[in-house]
């Protein structure tokens, strides 16, 4: 027997599940262009997010705080004064009208001055055309509206220009009665302190943010840099980790692993040098019992097979051990493709090279040396004609090998720098050996920290292309 309330709770879920399966799947017309365009104009850098994450509030704290300050107190204080001006002309006009004498202007000037105002009267005056109005005064609507709601008579203002003056002018019956006051009696003119004030502090937390921003991204980059050092087998002697709780902790973390990975080579040489010693000391003693033997024709494919046990474990070891230990130096780039053409040449092929930027590089000399001669001896063995092209910038150097060979599949071109892998079909370094060449070609370019690829060559045969930092 169903349950009615759990076969309604399964049937809500299904229908939630259907509705955001049919909400993922709608599509926005251009949204994913605008996601993209986004994202090229935001920064990548930590520093430059860390920075928008504090001025970006700020600003925008700051923009509410000056938009409330304009609403609430400019207006309102810009009221109030207007509303005090208004109603001293109001006062005078009242007089004015109420004289049973006539206007004694010189009695309304010395009542003026005691209000902080300049008038005049002009018998039989008009108005002037109405001014244009500003973009954004405040002033300009507030005056306006304090003289229509309580005078309510045609008046003509003058509001614009940098003068400290404001001038209007009332239609009265027979006459207009000019009056010029101050700007700051009529405008909250002292706004602008606010404003620098807003502005000054605003600034100064963004300097100290900044300031304390890079303190921190700096423990931060100099990890980056030892870690890039310790994987193109460099030290940095002096890192310590330093900055916030987080970042002292994957500094430490960092220490520890280069610690243990430096262990695990370290004993792995220990090893390999102790087999090497007791495996060349063997293949001595073949190597001896058959120079004793004589030139037997029965004994040559065993000097062969010795020959070929001593080029594989040459071989192993120089994968297993990677150079690393080798420290950087600086390298003649033509001194040694200069070595590979006279190579070329003694075998009856043609080898060319360009080099564009710099001669000298800086390299484990042996470990590069030994990538480029794998590589030429690749295209030497497989094909008859090579080109190297070598780009020296400032921030990378790319060495591209083309040869008139069969080529690898492209299919294959990952797998042949697996160790041991072997392309019978095509081609491979070491022929008829490990099967390590191309492994060991990038493993040193991974030491230097950049990469081999492998791809079609405009001479129909194999284009590999190596690039590291400069």
């Amino acid at each position: 027997m169903s349950n009615p309330m759990a076969d309604a709770r399964t049937r809500a879920i299904a229908a939630f599940d259907t509705l955001r399966r049919d909400f993922r799947a709608i599509q926005i017309p251009g949204l994913r262009l605008i996601k993209r365009r986004l994202k090229r104009l935001l920064p990548t850098r930590l520093y430059t997010r860390s920075v928008m994450i504090v001025i970006i509030p700020m600003l925008l704290l700051q923009s509410v705080v000056a938009a409330v300050f304009m609403e609430r107190h400019w207006r309102m204080v810009t009221e109030r004064l207007s509303e005090g001006v208004t109603r001293d002309i109001a006062a005078l006009i009242t007089m004015i009208e109420t004289d049973p004498d006539g206007v004694d202007q010189g009695y309304i000037s010395r009542i003026a001055n005691e209000l902080n105002l300049t008038v005049a009267i002009e018998p039989g005056g008009e108005l002037p055309p109405p001014r244009p109005k500003p973009f954004f005064s405040i002033l300009d609507g507030i005056l306006a509206d304090q003289i229509s709601n309580r005078i309510q008579r045609p008046f003509w203002i003058d509001t614009v220009g940098d003068s400290n003056l404001v001038e209007i002018r009332i239609k009265l019956e027979d006459e207009v009665l000019r009056v010029f006051t101050r700007r700051s009696q009529t405008y909250a003119s002292n706004t602008h302190i606010f404003l620098v004030w807003m502005a000054g502090t605003a600034l100064a937390l963004i300097g100290i943010s900044v300031l304390f921003l890079r303190g921190q991204i700096r423990p931060i980059l100099m990890l980056a840099q030892a870690a890039e050092a310790f994987g193109k087998g460099q030290r940095i002697a002096d890192f310590t980790p330093r900055g916030a709780d987080e970042i002292r902790l994957a500094g430490s973390a960092f220490i520890l692993m280069r610690e243990r990975i430096e262990r695990q080579l370290e004993q792995r040489t220990a090893m390999l040098s102790g087999v090497s010693h007791d495996l060349r000391t063997i293949l001595t003693r073949f190597k001896l019992q058959l120079a004793l033997a004589g030139d037997r024709p029965e004994l040559k494919g065993m000097a062969q097979d010795v020959d070929d046990m001593q080029n594989m474990l040459e071989g192993y070891l120089a994968f297993a051990k990677g150079e690393s230990e080798e420290d950087v130096g600086h390298l003649r780039l033509s001194e040694v493709l200069e070595k590979i053409r006279e190579d070329f040449r003694l075998k009856g092929k043609k080898m060319t090279y360009e080099i564009d930027g710099d001669d000298d590089i800086a390299v484990r000399p042996n470990a590069f040396s030994r990538l480029v001669n794998n590589l030429a001896a690749n295209s030497e063995r497989y094909g008859d004609a090579l080109h190297v092209e070598a780009r020296h910038t400032a921030r990378w150097l790319t060495l591209i090998f083309d040869d008139d060979g069969p080529g690898i599949p492209a299919a294959s071109r990952e797998e042949v720098f697996k160790p041991f892998f072997r392309l019978d079909e095509a081609r491979n370094i070491d022929k008829s050996g490990t099967g390590l060449g191309l492994s060991i070609v990038r493993d040193i370019a991974h030491a230097h920290g950049g990469n081999v690829t492998l791809s079609d060559s405009p001479q129909g045969g194999l284009r590999a292309v190596v690039r590291v930092p400069a």
